[in-house]
């Protein structure tokens, strides 16, 4: 393995955390539709910094301009563009030994880059059809090769993060639709935890113990369960469901089980077209939604608190047991503070982050956990 990957990959971990938290103070902060066209802004490559500079650009008639927040937007979008760039370095590195390797991963790169101005031409067909085969192509790679170097997972990211880019495309061209929303979350969760995985198995410091490979379950039932509580909260800020129960905990709306609507909370696909900034749901649907949330809470706090206390009697986990605690707590802490408060914006955004550490540190034990060598 090339001496400086894991640095790349440790950059790349650093940098998606910075990914995941600011696109959460984007979308937290009503600015998720600022820039309406992708990937320019108003036809910028940065941002306008005056409305009168775009006023004949064709986006001004879908969105107003709204200079205080369409930087967060577009900004949001260069530093993801960095992680993609880094994500490829990674692919490119780890394939160069592979047969084809370099040239499969160019190839795939260099037919998802031409899809981009396809798009923007209106050439929406053609562009799909051609991220469809760049990901193909790293998505076959994934499956022939081993990751004895760490290449089907290198490979795997940068088709992760390119999937990724699109779940962004259509968040602002389908008008924060809930299900794209709430994807793009786990999206980039799921891109986090990759390149979690990748630093620490470059960087070769496994933790050796003889039951690993029952703890390493117990571990995974831990992403399992933490992944449906992530996915239930992307939902809950996707509908603006956070406080649909009004400042009231543990109650909902001064009741322990007020009126709600499941059926019409969990309809996954409404069509296109829709503007969904602000929600279209009933109370009743909302409050369901933050029921769920709330009961799926109970679950993983008792899960991860359990996973804790086993990992605390386990000889060299302490450590990484006191962290899994500590997040824990504090995580179910800002869930809390979000509802008494009032969804306060930094609040709300130490709250995402809070889930990004939580994995980290489930799957930073996933990475490392080895049995003993023979």
């Amino acid at each position: 393995m090339n001496k400086n990957f894991h640095r790349i990959a440790w950059l790349a971990v650093a940098l998606a955390l910075c990914v995941i938290v600011f696109g959460a103070f984007v979308r937290l902060s009503n600015a998720g539709l600022s820039c309406p066209d992708w990937p320019t802004c108003y036809g910028r490559a940065a941002w306008p910094s005056t409305a009168h500079e775009v006023n004949d650009h064709v986006a001004t008639a879908i969105r107003p301009v709204e200079v205080h927040k369409a930087w967060r937007e577009q900004f949001h979008r260069m530093i993801a563009g960095l992680l993609g760039v880094l994500v490829l370095a990674l692919a490119l590195v780890s394939a160069r030994r592979r047969s084809r390797g370099l040239l499969q991963v160019v190839v795939a790169a260099a037919v998802v880059a031409i899809a981009i101005p396809l798009y923007m031409k209106g050439q929406h067909v053609a562009a799909s059809a051609l991220a469809i085969v760049g990901e193909g192509i790293l998505l076959a790679a994934a499956l022939r090769w081993s990751n004895t170097d760490l290449s089907r997972a290198s490979s795997l990211t940068l088709a992760v993060i390119i999937f990724q880019a699109l779940l962004g495309m259509w968040t602002v061209t389908w008008l924060l639709k809930p299900i794209v929303v709430m994807a793009h979350l786990l999206g980039g969760l799921l891109t986090f935890s990759l390149l979690v995985w990748i630093a620490w198995r470059a960087t070769n410091q496994p933790i050796r113990l003889a039951d690993a490979s029952r703890v390493r379950a117990l571990i995974m039932a831990g992403i399992a369960v933490l992944g449906v509580q992530i996915a239930l909260g992307g939902w809950t800020s996707a509908n603006y469901a956070a406080l649909a129960c009004g400042n009231d905990f543990p109650t909902c709306v001064g009741q322990w089980w007020p009126r709600h609507d499941f059926g019409e909370a969990f309809v996954l696909w409404r069509g296109i077209g829709v503007d969904y900034e602000g929600g279209i749901l009933d109370g009743e649907a909302r409050i369901a939604i933050q029921l769920a949330h709330r009961a799926m809470a109970v679950i993983v706090f008792f899960y991860l608190i359990g996973l804790a206390v086993k990992l605390l009697r386990t000889p060299g986990l302490r450590g990484w047991a006191t962290l899994l605690f500590a997040l824990t707590l504090l995580q179910v802490g800002l869930g809390i503070a979000n509802v008494k408060l009032g969804l306060p914006l930094a609040v709300a955004v130490a709250h995402n982050g809070g889930a990004a550490l939580l994995l980290f540190a489930l799957v930073s034990l996933l990475a490392r956990l080895r049995t003993p060598e023979p």
